[in-house]
């Protein structure tokens, strides 16, 4: 049987959704598919970090969520009544987004109708019976509303859940425990005096141990909150085994009623408040699992289909992003014969030990508390909005050493991974770090500066290179063709130059930025002739001090196949 698309994306939940509109923006025959008849209309997931608004702007879809979007200003915590502490949710000036609560099904709305407006079809009611793969391609039995069908796709994702069919066909272990406390969620109104925007953490504790909590997240709407909250004992059940992946909702439990929230508000609310318009509830368990590997040959699993975790911080929805946008452009190459061999395997050699850390932490800050402490009281935050995820120590990215150095930087491994963290080495961030944005750069015949993230954010690679004199912009110009060639075409080039620098500008035949701020050279730590490579998703791939043809097409070669 003849390949009949390119990629079949398994479940269309915020993952998978991403994972079809990043293969179909990058010119990607896809479908996708859901066992479920019709979306979910309930707050599954809420909130929404930093990181993944700068996915959505690059995607195009920034404006439709902030639009639908409350914006998270912090949490304030109560112990036995009494306020014991806030914390706010200011992110640094160099963050261009903050953190927003954005119910999930919002999330799907948005995704599906980008898919809609380009006329890929969500196929619901339709499920994955079992699968197989060979060299060359998955073939798949799905079960729908017109019976049995075999589809034959080059590759196929799964991101179909905690409860993964995919990833049970591929037989890989999904390792963790479940967490022995119930709880239950409700949307619903209140009409206490607390400030908007703030998220309510409030406990109960006997002999300084918890023993009731009550967690509320803010939604759109005036008063609408997500809470959370220990299960009472007229709605507990018994424990399943230990091997059961016990998490996520329990829809063919009773639901908490808006007399059980309200049972929980007289009790740990901060002020007297009453409970209406209950839109959803319903009981909910907690597991900890990371699946052994997120991918096998032509298949790949991402979101709760490889990790699963606490709620804490908000970062399963948002992980699970990361996953398909870390996936979909290496996908992309793949499917139009420009990958190198390897790439795709560099999808789970980068994302499982992102998963790794985020279960970890997730799981430590539902037993023991948020306990961040840093000298930068900045760290914690960008920790909790995922700007520090990244790939340092990759097979898939490179560096050339700083002149001087004599030794290479990158072996320190420093925890940290912001702008100007590794500064001791006058060399900014690393390969494989989340490239930072700048501002007040400007371009020729716009009377108004630009941002690099609107420069960085297509579907190509990006090289960027500083230049401070005329012979530092003839190298880079010098390169930039054969670049191009090694990568496909599937490359843009800017020639960044400093403010007094703008003499450069006559007779410049690559596009030009002027760093009329010098917000890029700090943020890069940038020097004269010093070059940046950007991946498709945000990352740094590549930096030298200077740049040159063979290296540059050296490091291309491992992202790239060999050019004809």
């Amino acid at each position: 049987m003849d390949v009949q698309t390119d990629v079949l994306v398994v479940g269309a939940g915020p993952v998978g959704l991403t994972a079809a509109v990043e293969l179909h923006r990058r010119g990607v025959s896809c479908r996708i598919v859901d066992w479920l008849d019709a979306p979910l209309h309930f707050a599954k997931a809420v909130g929404i970090q930093p990181r993944t608004l700068e996915i959505w702007a690059s995607m195009g879809l920034v404006r439709q969520a902030l639009d639908a979007a409350v914006q998270l200003r912090g949490q304030i915590a109560y112990v036995n009544g009494t306020e014991a502490g806030r914390l706010a949710l200011d992110v640094p000036p160099d963050v261009p987004y903050g953190f927003v609560a954005l119910p999930q099904y919002d999330v799907e709305r948005i995704l599906t109708d980008y898919l809609t407006d380009h006329g890929v079809a969500i196929e619901r009611g339709v499920a994955l019976a079992s699968f197989a793969q060979d060299g060359d391609a998955v073939t798949a039995r799905l079960e729908g509303p017109g019976g049995r069908e075999t589809v034959r796709a080059r590759y196929l994702v799964g991101c179909d859940g905690a409860h993964s069919i995919v990833r049970k066909g591929l037989g890989l272990a999904f390792l963790g425990d479940a967490f022995p406390e119930q709880y239950m969620l409700g949307d619903v109104e209140v009409d206490w005096s607390l400030p908007p925007g703030w998220a309510v953490r409030s406990m109960h504790q006997t002999d300084g141990k918890v023993d009731d909590l009550l967690v509320c997240i803010p939604l759109p709407g005036r008063g609408r909150y997500r809470m959370s909250m220990l299960v009472p004992p007229d709605l507990q059940t018994p424990a399943g085994r230990r091997d059961d992946v016990a998490h996520g909702l329990e829809a063919d439990r009773p639901a908490p009623t808006l007399g059980h929230i309200q049972a929980v508000l007289d009790r740990l609310s901060p002020e007297p408040t009453t409970a209406g318009n209950l839109r959803w509830s319903s009981v909910f368990r907690i597991s900890h699992r990371l699946v052994e590997r997120y991918s096998v040959g032509r298949v790949f699993l991402a979101g709760d289909a490889a990790h699963v975790h606490p709620p804490t911080g908000a970062q399963g929805m948002n992980t699970g992003i990361q996953d398909a946008w870390n996936l979909a452009w290496k996908l992309a190459l793949a499917v139009h014969g420009d990958a190198a061999p390897d790439l795709l395997d560099s999808y789970s050699r980068e994302r499982w030990p992102v998963g790794e850390e985020v279960v970890a932490r997730t799981v430590r800050h539902a037993r023991e508390g948020f306990d961040e402490d840093s000298s930068d009281p900045s760290l914690p935050i960008r920790r909790e909005a995922q700007l520090l995820v990244g790939y340092r120590g990759s097979a898939w990215v490179g560096r050339d050493m700083p002149r001087g150095a004599t030794h290479d930087p990158h072996d320190t491994e420093p925890e940290v991974s912001y702008p100007g963290a590794g500064r001791h080495w006058g060399w900014g961030p690393q390969p494989g770090d989340r490239a930072p944005d700048a501002r007040e750069l400007r371009r020729p015949a716009l009377t108004f500066p630009v941002r690099l993230f609107e420069l960085t954010g297509g579907l190509n690679h990006t090289l960027l290179g500083y230049a401070e004199n005329a012979r530092e912009l003839a190298a880079l110009e010098g390169v930039a063709a054969r670049a191009r060639q090694c990568a496909h075409g599937r490359l843009d080039t800017y020639a960044v130059i400093a403010a007094d620098a703008a003499g450069l500008a006559e007779g410049c035949v690559l596009p030009l930025v002027v760093d009329s701020a010098g917000e890029f050279r700090s943020a890069y730590a940038a020097t004269g002739g010093s070059a940046l490579l950007v991946r498709p998703d945000g990352y740094l791939g590549y930096r030298t001090d200077s740049v040159n043809a063979d290296r540059l097409a050296a490091y291309l070669a491992r992202v790239f196949a060999a050019p004809a």
